[in-house]
């Protein structure tokens, strides 16, 4: 069963969230919200972790997604962690497949139409009216991060509802990555500074409100 939501979920993921990997999140927020086996805080985690890692976010969300809810699916069964780990693997393929499919289908038709269709005024207006639609899904998904990340809105009071060391360590990055002598440098190198400054943090003090 868990396969075959998998693949109604993602194809779906895939066919829709026109914009990139980032145009995903809204829909992953949605499953998170629909399904035991994936939640808010593993959303936060799944960005962090698929922007430091090789290959399109979209798709290593997915991968990600995927082997967690055949892993917590499976253990909820009662399954040993050696089996879920291999059915993880398997519905962790499931949704990476599912969600590239729509595209693949996609592009092999468009391909063969565009060259006729190209200068087309209703082409031109469809298009028109996806890019705002695009922007906004981009910007719901990064405020769905954001509001993870920087805040605790479940807080009964006002200053725990916000997470200062996140906010001033997001502060901080983006004064530093907007120097312009450090623009110049690989993305990668933020990437390890900020792992190496969240390990430091979290072995010292420890994140969280203060």
């Amino acid at each position: 069963m868990i396969y075959l939501i998998l693949i109604y979920e993602f194809f779906k993921i895939g066919l829709f969230a026109a914009g990139g990997g980032l145009a995903t999140l809204p829909f992953l927020s949605a499953l998170a919200d629909k399904y035991p086996w994936l939640t808010q805080d593993m959303i936060s985690q799944m960005v962090a972790l698929s922007e430091s890692t090789p290959g399109p976010l979209g798709i290593n969300m997915a991968t990600y997604s995927g082997y967690m809810a055949g892993y917590n699916t499976f253990l909820e069964a009662g399954h040993s962690v050696w089996a879920c780990r291999v059915f993880g693997v398997t519905t962790a393929f499931t949704a990476t497949a599912s969600l590239v499919m729509p595209s693949f289908i996609v592009i092999m038709i468009v391909a063969r139409m565009l060259e006729k269709y190209k200068n087309s005024k209703l082409i031109n207006d469809a298009f028109s009216g996806l890019r705002p639609a695009v922007a906004g899904l981009i910007a719901a998904a990064a405020w769905s991060v954001i509001s993870i990340t920087l805040f605790n809105f479940s807080s009964a009071t006002f200053g725990g509802a916000f997470n200062f060391k996140e906010i001033a360590f997001f502060a901080l990055m983006m004064v530093v990555t907007n120097v312009k002598p450090l623009k110049k440098l690989h993305p990668l190198v933020f990437i390890a500074f900020a792992a190496a400054v969240g390990m430091l943090i979290g072995y010292t003090i420890g994140w969280g409100a203060a």
